[in-house]
């Protein structure tokens, strides 16, 4: 295969952003694959007539920029514009004992869910109603399981009547029914600086525009919100108020409030992500709760009870419910009757709120355990949480931190992972403690996070 060369004709100013601008549009155009293996900087030095520090400039800015990943002892790869991860990056969700210890997969324990859903399937069996639960379901079924989603949400300290709840295939179906019920092309949606980014690969797929809210060390920062509103007309912001990923903070009450408020002056619909909410029982009001009038609240049981067990629910106001139902209808025409009965089954008899409250004490045992461990002053963590937060000191970059880390099997997440903007990313790195099972592994791949911040940093990723 012919290695990668960048087209220089005809473009002007330094020669390392010539290569980088060049990587960029042939990324854009498709002629670079995310996944591609660059070729290693000298070679391309020699390729193209550069000195070998020019090139390895260029791949240093591609790096910052979020167009490339360094693998030590491997080279320079193109990453995905959608996530941030190539194809290769995105692994395997299972949880193998034999494979890298992965802690960067933000999933609960799943052992919890697993007696409590045979036992339900158990009882479904015996009860007769399987036949009619693999048919085309009634308003009158719906409103049925809408009855356990007001009861989940009611245990989020969400207050729901059946009518204003809306049943999903889990939180992300739920975010991609709420995009296509209240956008247009062309609307602008705003996210954290730091986000889930499938909701910006959703955006994109859905023609909108997007635009970032700037947070500090307490969340999301109103003043900026209320900027951006000010400036550009926004029609809606997604945002996580309560153990926010990656960062892992939960908005104060006095926060939330001025979000609500300023929402409400300039007409923009919030977007909240709860989905962790069930996990910090004593966390402030949820925005649905001050602001129901322009709140779409969006929780799951994915991230409590089960990951497998693909069941969320909507709660918005009355006048949005048919679009939000459309959506829903739109893109898979019903969400699957039988697991809504398990879920609603496990829910309506304190199943749920019991296998919730187990993730919390897990968490906090793991969070402990975390923080022994890594032995470090700069995390940002919740005893609640699933993950952590780890700012890096100056002289260190998490791209080289990730791929060292994955050179000795262990797995984490870059704060590039989490940005929309890759130029304002912080040298931080998620880590998340709860997809290993085996808690000899998750102390294994910790052991191995803390070994490695305790060396002196390696000072490029490239053709080491």
């Amino acid at each position: 295969m012919a290695i990668w060369l960048p087209r220089l004709e005809g473009r002007s100013g330094p020669k390392y952003l010539q290569i980088v601008d060049a990587m960029a549009e042939d990324i854009a155009s498709g002629h670079l694959q995310a996944g591609a293996r660059l070729p290693p900087h000298r070679e391309l030095a020699f390729q193209i007539d550069v000195s070998a520090n020019t090139a390895s400039r260029a791949y240093a800015e591609a790096v910052k920029r979020g167009l490339l990943r360094g693998e030590i002892g491997r080279g320079s790869f193109v990453r995905s514009p959608d996530t941030g991860l190539d194809p290769g990056e995105q692994g395997d969700l299972r949880r193998d004992n034999d494979g890298p210890i992965d802690l960067s997969r933000n999933l609960p324990l799943p052992g919890f869910a697993e007696p409590h859903i045979q036992r339900a399937l158990e009882d479904l069996q015996r009860s007769g109603r399987v036949r009619a639960l693999l048919d085309y379901q009634t308003e009158q079924d719906l409103a049925h399981h809408s009855e356990a989603g007001a009861a989940w949400l009611k245990m989020c300290g969400v207050e729901a009547g059946t009518d204003q709840v809306v049943a999903t295939m889990g939180g992300q179906h739920g975010l991609l029914c709420t995009l296509m019920a209240l956008s247009q092309p062309g609307d602008l949606l705003l996210t954290e600086c730091l986000t889930y980014m499938p909701v910006c690969a959703m955006a994109e797929r859905l023609g909108l525009h997007t635009a970032t809210v700037g947070m500090d060390a307490q969340g999301v920062d109103p003043e900026a919100f209320e900027a951006l509103c000010k400036q550009a007309r926004p029609r809606a912001f997604y945002l996580t108020p309560t153990l926010q990923a990656p960062t892992t903070l939960t908005l104060s009450a006095p926060r939330r409030h001025a979000i609500a408020e300023i929402a409400d002056r300039y007409g923009v619909i919030l977007i909240e992500d709860d989905v962790f909410g069930p996990l910090k029982p004593d966390r402030p009001p949820a925005l649905a709760a001050s602001a129901p009038d322009h709140t779409v609240y969006v929780t799951s049981l994915s991230k409590a009870v089960a990951p497998g067990l693909r069941v969320g629910f909507l709660h918005a106001p009355k006048s949005l419910i048919p679009a939000l139902r459309n959506a829903v209808n739109l893109s898979v025409w019903m969400t699957p009757p039988m697991v809504l009965e398990v879920a609603g089954r496990m829910i309506k008899d304190g199943t749920a709120a019991g296998i919730a409250a187990k993730q919390r004490a897990a968490a906090r045992h793991r969070q402990s355990l975390a923080q022994t461990i890594l032995d470090r002053t700069d995390i940002v963590a919740d005893p609640d949480g699933l993950h952590l937060w780890m700012p890096l000191p100056d002289n260190r970059r998490s791209d080289i931190l990730r791929s060292q880390c994955a050179r000795h099997g262990v797995l984490i997440s870059e704060g590039r992972s989490f940005a929309p903007d890759i130029s304002t990313a912080p040298e931080a790195v998620r880590i998340c403690l709860s997809h290993e099972v085996d808690e000899r592994r998750l102390e294994q791949g910790l052991q191995t996070l803390a070994d490695l911040l305790r060396t002196g940093p390696v000072n490029s990723a490239f053709d080491i």
